[in-house]
């Protein structure tokens, strides 16, 4: 169908060579998947710096943080922050833990619960292991040119199973030869429509 579409464009000249040559030349968001899927299944371990980017929609306000992510297959994942309060996130496949330091002196302390529903390990579950997008997600690409990042592909993805943590991801992708499938920013939008950003180097 989509074939004798394409060539009813061409006959009514509404459709030039070079952009028919485009559209099949044009990854599909599968593909990206699927190259993101690759890249991360055959990584062990991850360690990165991450800039993270909070966007409250309701006080219109940004809160900002930045510190050192470690992931060790399977399940294993440490956030580290060193701004602004040293706060530190642990899971282990099964619990996350949650250190909150004190303020002003005071003694922090320790917040512990299931994975399961916890937004950052959730929406970065192919990380660590286990994840299958395509049985997660339903996915398409978005306009990288619009999303502000021409070096790659924005893939879009909508949980299967409605999740209240989240409304949609958005995986940055980057598109080098070198480098196919490995994810640079990773933005967590909820139903409220905050936005958390993480920037990984």
């Amino acid at each position: 169908v989509r074939t004798l579409a394409v060539l009813a464009l061409l006959v009514t000249g509404l459709f030039s060579v070079g952009s028919l040559a485009q559209m099949q030349a044009a990854p599909s968001a599968a593909k990206i998947a699927g190259q993101v899927q690759a890249f991360y299944d055959q990584t062990r371990s991850v360690e990165a710096s991450f800039d993270q980017t909070y966007f409250h929609k309701l006080y219109r306000r940004y809160d900002r943080s930045r510190g050192t992510l470690r992931i060790l297959k399977p399940g294993r994942m440490r956030w580290d922050y060193a701004e602004p309060n040293g706060k530190v996130l642990v899971a282990d496949g099964k619990r996350l833990r949650v250190f909150e330091p004190g303020e002003d002196g005071a003694p922090g302390q320790i917040i512990e619960r299931s994975l399961k529903g916890a937004q950052l390990p959730d929406a970065l579950s192919f990380l660590t292991g286990g994840a299958r997008l395509e049985s997660l997600f339903e996915m398409r690409l978005l306009d990288a040119r619009k999303q502000g990042y021409e070096a790659g592909h924005v893939l879009e993805l909508r949980p299967l199973q409605p999740s209240s943590h989240y409304d949609r991801i958005l995986f940055y992708v980057d598109a080098h030869p070198d480098r196919l499938g490995l994810v640079h920013r990773v933005m967590i939008i909820d139903a409220a429509g905050n936005r958390n950003r993480f920037d990984f180097k």
